[in-house]
C-alpha cells in the first residue's frame, strides 16, 4: 500500500488484471465493475459551508449563480466522436479557485452517450467511479453497469473530476519514480527504515508541488461537487441524477448538501460516512479488509490446494504474514528488473479484496509466489495502481492523495503518533494493520494544508437518496452506508449481504432490480430492504 485511503470500483481494480495474468489462473478475474480511498468533505471555495468538523453540517450553498461564475454556467460545449463507437467528447471550463473566478480556468473533460431509445428521454445520468482519482470517462466507456433499458431513457454523462485522467491533471513523479515508491517498505521495523518511509512521502509530495503546485489547493471534494453542477447546468438538467460508487457516493452526498434543491435521482453504492476523522476512516478500513481476507481464507481452505494451509482462518493469516516476512528479506523474482517486496505482495492481496470473483487468481498467484515467481501477484499490485504493460501509470495515485490530504486533517502528522496507534490498527486487522497504519503517515508531509474537516451532511431539501451497502465491503464497511444513511435527510439504505466492493452491476438481481425502478420512474427500495 502505497497511499491511503483508497477507494474505487472493482472494475477500476481489475481492468488491466485480466490482461496482464491471464493464462496464470483456472479462474477468471473479477468482472468490470466498480471503487477506493475515504475522502471527506472540505471547505476550499464554499464560503457557504458551516465551518469546523465533526458535529458540524454541510450547508447548502446559495440557489442564486454568483456573477463571476455566470459565463462558467452558460457556456456551450462542442461535442466530437470520440473513443468508443456512439460517444462523444466536449471540454468544460471551471474555474481553478471558486473564491476568485476570473483568476484562472483548468479544464474538465467530459464524455456522454445519448440515450438509445425507445422511451421517452428523462435526461442525464452522471457517474463517478471513485478513488478519488478514478476517470470517470474510462469508467462509462468501458465499465458502467447501467444496463439497457437505463441507457435507453438517460444520455450516460461523466466527467473526470479535476486533477484527474482527462482532465487538468495532478502530475507528481516519473513513471521510474513511481515504480521506486510503490516498492518502499511500509512496514518498517527500525528508525532507518522509518525515516526512510517518510523520506519517501516528502519526495512525492515535493514531486507533487513542484508539478502541479498552482492545482493542488483546488482539487477538493466540494470544488468538485460544485463542477458537477456547473455541468448539469451546461448540459440542460433542471436536476442532477447521479450514480457514484466508493469514494463517488462521498461526491455524490457533497453535491445534495450543497445543492438540495437540484438534486434528482441519487444512487450512493458502498457508501462512505462524513463523519468520520482521517484516522477513524483508515481504521475502519483496516477492519474492512480483515473481514474481507478472512471471507477469501474461509474459501481457500476448503480447498487442498490452498496455498495458506487448509487448517483455519486464523492459521490462513499467521501463513500469509509469515509469507510478507520473507519477501520484506528476500523479494521474489518476476521475471523483470523489479522483484515483489513485501510492499507489492501486500498491495496485490489487497486488490484481489474487492471483488470475490478475484479470488481463484490470488490463489494461484500466492501459490507461484511461495515457490519464488512472483509475477502473478505483481500483476494484481499493478492493475491496483493502474500500472500498464509498459510501465505508465495513470494519475490516479497522484490524484488520491491530492484530494484526501486537501479534504481532511491527516490521520498522524508523525511516526510516534503512528507507533501509538498500531495497537488499534493490529487489532482491526492483524495481517494488514501495520500497512494500513504506516500507509495513512503520508498526508503529514503534503505541502498545502487541509482545508476541509470531517462533517455531517443532512442535504435537508433533496429529493429521496439510495444508499447502497455491502454487508463485507473491504473498502467502504457497511457501517459507513448505515451512517451516511442516517445523515442524508432523504436516504434510504438498501443493502447487499454478500462480498466484495459495492453492489450494484455485480451479480444481484435483487439490488439492480431496485436501482434500475428507482432510476427509471423514482420509487425508492422499501425500508430495510436487503438483497443476496
Amino acid at each position: 500500500m502505497a497511499t491511503s485511503r483508497l477507494l474505487r470500483t472493482s472494475a477500476a481494480v481489475f481492468a488491466a488484471t485480466a490482461l496482464l495474468i491471464s493464462g496464470c489462473s483456472s479462474g477468471r478475474s473479477a468482472a468490470p465493475d466498480t471503487a477506493a480511498s475515504p475522502g471527506r468533505a472540505h471547505d476550499a471555495g464554499a464560503e457557504h459551508a458551516t465551518p469546523g468538523g465533526g458535529s458540524s453540517a454541510l450547508a447548502p450553498l446559495p440557489t442564486a449563480i454568483p456573477p463571476g461564475l455566470r459565463p462558467f454556467y452558460d457556456q456551450k460545449l462542442s461535442w466530437h466522436a470520440c473513443g468508443v463507437a456512439g460517444f462523444e467528447c466536449a471540454t468544460m471550463k471551471a474555474p481553478l479557485d471558486y473564491d476568485q473566478p476570473g483568476a484562472g480556468t483548468i479544464k474538465l473533460a467530459v464524455a456522454r452517450k445519448k440515450a438509445t431509445g425507445p422511451g421517452s428521454r428523462l435526461g442525464s445520468l452522471m457517474v463517478n467511479p471513485g478513488g478519488p482519482g478514478g476517470s470517470a470517462i474510462d469508467y462509462l466507456q468501458q465499465y458502467a453497469p447501467q444496463p439497457a433499458a437505463v441507457r435507453a431513457r438517460y444520455d450516460m454523462v461523466a466527467m473526470d473530476p479535476r486533477g484527474v485522467g482527462r482532465s487538468t491533471p495532478v502530475e507528481c513523479l516519473s513513471d521510474k519514480q513511481m515504480d521506486r515508491y510503490t516498492q518502499t517498505d511500509q512496514t518498517p521495523d527500525s528508525s532507518a527504515e522509518v525515516n526512510k518511509l517518510a523520506t519517501s512521502y516528502r519526495d512525492f509530495s515535493k514531486g507533487c508541488e513542484s508539478r502541479s503546485g498552482k492545482l493542488l489547493p483546488h482539487v477538493s471534494t466540494i470544488e468538485a461537487a460544485r463542477d458537477m453542477d456547473m455541468l448539469r447546468a451546461v448540459l440542460g438538467d433542471k436536476k442532477l441524477t447521479y450514480v457514484g460508487a466508493s469514494y463517488g457516493t462521498f461526491l455524490g452526498a457533497t453535491y445534495a448538501g450543497l445543492y438540495p434543491t437540484h438534486t434528482g435521482r441519487l444512487v450512493l453504492d458502498g457508501a462512505m460516512d462524513p463523519e468520520l476523522d482521517a484516522r477513524t476512516t483508515n481504521v475502519n478500513q483496516t477492519a474492512g479488509f480483515n473481514t474481507a481476507f478472512t471471507s477469501f481464507a474461509a474459501d481457500c481452505i476448503k480447498h487442498k490446494d490452498c496455498p495458506l494451509g487448509t487448517k483455519d482462518t486464523a492459521d490462513a493469516g499467521n501463513r500469509l504474514s509469515a509469507f510478507f516476512k520473507r519477501l520484506d528479506a528476500h523479494p521474489a523474482e518476476t521475471g523483470q528488473a523489479r522483484k515483489l517486496t513485501e510492499s507489492l505482495a501486500t498491495t496485490g492481496v489487497i486488490a484481489a479484496m474487492y471483488d470475490e470473483q478475484s479470488w481463484p487468481t490470488l490463489r494461484v498467484a500466492l501459490a507461484q509466489a511461495q515457490k519464488g515467481n512472483g509475477r502473478a501477484l505483481l500483476a494484481l499490485s499493478d492493475s491496483y495502481f493502474e500500472r500498464d504493460a509498459a510501465g505508465h501509470y495513470s494519475n490516479q495515485m497522484y490524484a488520491n492523495p491530492a484530494v484526501n490530504c486537501l479534504d481532511l486533517p491527516p490521520a498522524f502528522t508523525n511516526a510516534d503518533e503512528v507507533r501509538a496507534a498500531l495497537p488499534a490498527f493490529r487489532k482491526a486487522s492483524p495481517v494488514f494493520g501495520d500497512a494500513f497504519a504506516w500507509s495513512a503517515l503520508n498526508c503529514a508531509y503534503w505541502p498545502v494544508k487541509h482545508s476541509g474537516n470531517a462533517r455531517s451532511i443532512p442535504a435537508k431539501g433533496a429529493a429521496p437518496i439510495v444508499v447502497v451497502g455491502t454487508t463485507r465491503d473491504p473498502a467502504t464497511p457497511y457501517t459507513w452506508a448505515k451512517g451516511l444513511s442516517r445523515q442524508l435527510s432523504t436516504a434510504t439504505l438498501l443493502t447487499y449481504d454478500g462480498d466484495g466492493h459495492t453492489a450494484y452491476g455485480r451479480g444481484s438481481d435483487c439490488i439492480d432490480t431496485a436501482i434500475n425502478t428507482y432510476l427509471l420512474d423514482g420509487t425508492v427500495p422499501p425500508k430495510n430492504k436487503r438483497c443476496t
